[in-house]
């Protein structure tokens, strides 16, 4: 398996992009990061967002979306929104896709939608609650993703350090 690819579009709040960063370390995943960022990525901000594994982590940045598509041509890429028709189940996400995120005040920005519709993905919600929170939904779609693949190069066992499962 190819390696999956998580995007945030001008991602707004340090923790989230922290806690999603330390679920693409934990998963072997790249992040893509489209600026602009509400927030500087230096080391004094990302260790006070808990992010010691930052360093550990495979991220790229661009300037905007023109420079994340110009930079990434011919990427399968999965858009994340809650005005999508399809959810994230009815998908098969290809080795190497990306699956994008929009900034957690608006989402991902409309015209994008528009063009994008047939890969435009959603997670089911009840009532009128506006979305998840940006890291939940990221883990929510990539573990999907990551099933599908049967979670290869990932550790399926646990281990108690004093019992024998067997």
């Amino acid at each position: 398996m190819g390696v999956l690819n998580i995007v945030l579009h001008e991602p707004e709040i340090p923790a989230n992009t922290g806690n999603i960063g330390r679920t693409c370390v934990a998963t072997g995943t790249r992040l893509h990061l489209i600026e602009p960022l509400g927030f500087r990525l230096n080391e004094k901000a990302i260790k006070r967002a808990g992010m010691d594994y930052w360093e550990h982590l495979d991220v790229t940045r661009y300037l905007d979306y023109e420079d994340f598509l110009k930079k990434n041509p011919g990427a399968k890429i999965y858009y994340a929104t809650t005005k999508a028709p399809q959810t994230y189940t009815d998908v098969k996400y290809e080795d190497d896709c990306f699956i994008m995120f929009g900034k957690e005040s608006a989402g991902i920005p409309e015209d994008i939608l528009v063009k994008n519709q047939e890969t435009c993905v959603r997670i089911p919600m009840i009532g009128d609650i506006r979305s998840l929170n940006l890291s939940n939904s990221v883990a929510i779609v990539l573990y999907e993703a990551l099933r599908q693949h049967n979670f290869a190069h990932m550790n399926l066992e646990g281990h108690l350090r004093n019992y024998d499962w067997k």
